[in-house]
């Protein structure tokens, strides 16, 4: 029934086009910001799983450079130590040299006592971010000599875990400040004459041998070999640093790698959630147009209805 008070045409087709209105703009905000989910309203779901792992992956990204940053405080301590296993190296050599009878051994002191200050300054210059791995005090306050990496960052539920990499430097270190009998380094530490290895009743370190006074006697010849056989313990075991070092290295490149496959992992994971796909999103786009277009067309003619009602008067 025709009526002047109820457009029941012109109300459906208004309903129609605020319909095709809501569908087109929330459409254009897809394609907008690039999000089929961009707020919670959208899908609460989706949208707080999303936040949660976006929050994990920039605990994840601090956990990369904290892994760069012990990278490249392990790659100080390893370059250092090799450098300071040429000198003692040098060392070694200038010592066997001075075996032979004859030699003027003062000469050869300086030329082991200038080593022997290229190893301190090796081992003190070896910092970065404010650490020393190589000359330590080991009877300074809140001294460890376990150092820490982090290495990951895990979620189960709402409980969260940090990962650390910890690389042992007591074995590492050359110098030692401290004053115990234990708190000796490589370079510093006093020698057993018989092993040539640290021991508490050591006799000479490579840090302060000298053989300036050594003569030819048996005796002192003795000393000389015994100073060899010191030396070359030092050069063992700052071998064997080195490898400690080196596995570390690794270990912390490796999973920087797997941290950085693990966030573009999850990247992907949150992609897959929440993101557009915008080949879809301008197809539907093209369609509510087209769709607008004619609903606002048959409001018009909805609306132009009434008017046919004023004929009848005339």
């Amino acid at each position: 029934m025709p009526s002047i008070n109820t457009n029941i045409a012109a109300m459906t087709a208004l309903q129609s086009l605020n319909k095709t209105n809501a569908a087109l703009d929330a459409t254009q905000k897809r394609i907008s910001t690039g999000y089929r989910v961009g707020s919670a309203e959208d899908n609460a779901a989706y949208w707080s799983i999303a936040t949660t792992m976006r929050s994990d992956n920039s605990a994840l990204s601090t956990v990369k450079d904290a892994l760069g940053l012990g990278a490249a405080t392990i790659d100080v301590a390893y370059t250092a130590m090799n450098s300071s296993i040429s000198v003692v190296d040098e060392i070694k050599s200038k010592l066997v040299a001075a075996r032979q009878p004859g030699v003027d051994r003062t000469k050869i002191q300086a030329e082991i006592t200038e080593l022997q200050n290229q190893l301190a300054s090796i081992s003190s210059s070896a910092v970065f971010s404010g650490q020393n791995w190589l000359s330590v005090d080991s009877s300074a306050a809140g001294y460890n000599a376990t150092k820490s990496i982090v290495a990951s960052f895990s979620r189960v539920g709402s409980t969260t875990t940090i990962g650390t990499i910890n690389v042992n430097t007591a074995n590492v270190k050359l110098y030692d400040a401290g004053a115990g009998a234990a708190q000796v380094g490589i370079i510093d530490g006093l020698r057993d004459v018989t092993t040539g290895a640290i021991s508490a009743t050591g006799t000479f370190s490579v840090a302060a041998l000298n053989i300036s006074a050594l003569t030819d006697s048996a005796a002192d010849l003795t000393t000389l070999e015994n100073y060899i056989r010191g030396v070359n313990s030092a050069v063992l075991e700052m071998t064997t640093s080195a490898s400690t070092l080196g596995a570390s290295k690794q270990r912390v490149a490796l999973q920087k790698d797997f941290v950085g496959s693990l966030m573009d992992a999850i990247d992907r994971g949150i992609s897959s959630l929440i993101d557009a796909d915008m080949t879809e999103e301008s197809t539907r786009l093209q369609a509510l147009q087209v769709q607008q277009q004619l609903g606002t067309q048959a409001l018009a003619i909805a609306n132009q209805q009434s008017q046919s009602i004023l004929s009848l008067f005339r």
